[in-house]
């Protein structure tokens, strides 16, 4: 996820480019670079790192004269996060600037073309692929529109860009597919940005891009247009009255709300490219044998993640798993076995304990594979090979689309590998392959009403001082999760346990003050987990309990959860804890974005 924007107008650019790309910078915070209009054509500034870094630069230049340019602050999805591969990027000929969000997934076929063809390339980014292959349909159309509309015909995957053409001053194109883009109105002005803070201290009238729609902007003109045809289309001019923070959050009240409710763009992200005519594309695999044992290492929500994925790799991949806390992994003295792989997951890429674990296992001479969401990260230059989960920054400290992101690369991890070893059972590809691009769908559809319920059900159980979260199976993991959420956020004491586990000691803690939320969908554990929640009933427990239609125990509060297919149900299951633990820290006041005494990052030990 990068912020990008766009400027022409009256007024001089550079400074109203930087301080929206300083209002966007939560979206993307690894690189930035400016593109701008002067009398000898494009310029191009970028630098590496935070928006300080390009303000130096820009300082020592006389850019008050260029009334049009175009910004983007980066979170690298495609190349490490250095100056070469900041935006924007240019063609060959240096007559095209664009700065670009998204993933071009067949950036590497068309790559090849055009180098093919005598293109030179300066970058690892899919961004400058794009760049060149407009350039190219412009040459082959003879115009700026027509030669777009060629380029995107050609484009697999997602973008949001902006275009600025050299022989075509004051004048900026852009269009967008599954990545935001907006236009501001404005009087002798207009803007293009990923989110309104970008321009709002200028404008508070506000076009809504739709996916496949074409933009043509200057001073004192906007179009809209289909990107395949052509033809022109009308939109609506819409007034804005929120602030700027709110503006920040999308209206959302918190960030952690928005990443929950951005957990369905996650999965499309995580997905794009990766499932290719019936089969899982995880190049990033191919260097590595199936591991004969394979160790997780991670912690906090990354470790439940991990627990989460451990069923289903034993099941489908027959890979003996063993899930490590890395902050007691790098003090034990592990024995590693012939064939053996580390796996170490980490939303940062910087977190302490799983680097030093990953040290402790390169010592051993043991292949190490990183799962993380930052490009260029320590645990990603750190491993033999790493597989990014793409999810975008997240601002809010309690981790909520990051887990998402990681189950379903854990997900397509095991299917890759049964595949490989033919140990998968019968359906379970093409029927995994099916329902996983289907599900991002169904969870926006549902994501309101579980929250309403989540609201709800928060207000009644906010006298609660402790709570018990249960589950079996990959549900267990979920219950560790749900456990952490409201112990992180609302400072509400909770424990997961494995549901079969509650007899053996904790059960003595249920009395009518001391509640329960269970996951109780409709398994082949249903039954097992109904009886423990009978346990607590006959002991004057309250419970809580996620179901399926059609396959719910009888308890006080059962929280329907549409039924979908296998593990696939706990896509559902996550985003329902996470908004229960979020309403109720809202109830009470809590800070929930940033909560007493944590960390988003734990970069020391």
């Amino acid at each position: 996820m990068c912020g990008i924007i766009g400027y022409t107008g009256h007024r001089p650019a550079i400074p109203a480019i930087v301080e929206g790309l300083r209002r966007l910078e939560y979206r993307g915070y690894d690189s930035a670079g400016v593109a701008y209009e002067e009398a000898q054509g494009l310029q191009v500034i970028r630098a590496e790192g935070k928006l300080g870094a390009l303000d130096q630069k820009i300082a020592g230049l006389d850019t008050a004269s260029s009334v049009c340019g175009i910004g983007h602050t980066r979170w690298a999805t495609h190349g490490l996060p250095v100056e070469r591969n900041a935006h924007p990027h240019m063609d060959g000929d240096c007559r095209f600037a664009l700065v670009h969000n998204g993933i071009i997934e067949n950036y590497a076929e068309l790559k090849a073309e055009l180098m093919a063809e005598g293109n030179v390339f300066h970058s690892e980014t899919d961004t400058e692929v794009l760049v060149h292959i407009i350039a190219k349909g412009v040459d082959l159309t003879g115009d700026v529109r027509r030669g777009i509309s060629w380029a995107l015909s050609r484009i697999d995957g997602a973008y949001a860009f902006a275009l600025l053409s050299r022989e075509h001053p004051g004048k900026i194109w852009a269009s967008r597919k599954a990545s935001p883009l907006l236009m501001g109105i404005g009087t002798g002005e207009n803007f293009l940005a990923s989110d309104i803070p970008a321009f709002l201290p200028y404008t508070r009238e506000v076009v809504f891009l739709d996916n496949g729609e074409l933009v043509e902007i200057d001073a004192g003109s906007w179009q809209v247009f289909d990107a395949a045809s052509l033809e022109p289309k009308a939109k609506e001019v819409r007034h804005i009255s929120w602030d700027v923070q709110a503006a920040q959050k999308d209206g959302y009240k918190h960030f952690m709300l928005k990443e929950i409710f951005e957990q369905p763009k996650v999965i499309r992200d995580c997905l794009a490219g990766r499932i290719q005519k019936g089969r899982v594309v995880l190049p990033e695999l191919d260097a590595l044998e199936v591991p004969g044992r394979l160790t997780i290492v991670a912690c906090g929500t990354s470790y439940h993640a991990g627990l989460w994925a451990k069923y289903l790799l034993e099941s489908w991949a027959r890979i003996p798993v063993q899930v490590e806390i890395a902050s007691e992994f790098r003090y034990r003295d592990s024995v590693f076995l012939p064939g053996d792989l580390v796996l170490t997951i980490s939303q940062s890429g910087e977190t302490a304990d799983t680097l030093a674990a990953i040290r402790i296992a390169r010592e051993a001479g043991v292949p190490i594979l990183g799962l993380c969401n930052v490009v260029g990260s320590s645990i990603a230059r750190e491993s033999d090979a790493v597989v990014y989960t793409q999810a975008g920054p997240e601002i809010s400290v309690a981790s909520t689309k990051a887990m998402c992101s990681q189950m379903v690369l854990l997900l397509l991890m095991t299917l890759t590998w049964g595949v490989r070893k033919g140990s998968l059972p019968d359906g379970a590809l093409q029927r995994c392959l099916e329902d996983l691009p289907k599900l991002p769908e169904a969870l926006e559809r549902e994501l309101p009403a579980i929250r309403d319920k989540a609201r709800t059900l928060s207000q009644e159980y906010s006298d609660a001082r402790s709570f018990f979260f249960l589950g079996r199976g990959q549900n267990f993991p979920m219950a560790l999760e749900g456990a952490l959420k409201l112990k992180e956020i609302s400072y509400i004491h909770a424990e997961g346990y494995a549901a079969g586990e509650m007899k053996h000691g904790p059960i003595a803690l249920i009395d009518p003050h001391f509640p329960t939320f269970a996951m109780a969908l409709g398994d082949e554990l249903l039954q097992k987990v109904a009886s423990n929640l009978q346990e607590v009933q006959a002991r004057g427990g309250r419970i809580i309990a996620l179901v399926n239609p059609g396959a719910a125990p009888v308890v006080e509060d059962p929280w329907v959860l549409p039924d979908v297919w296998g593990p696939l149900k706990s896509f559902l299951v996550l985003p329902a804890v996470q908004l229960f633990a979020y309403e109720m820290a809202v109830y009470l006041g809590k800070d929930v974005d940033q909560p007493r005494n944590l960390a988003k990052s734990v970069t020391v030990e």
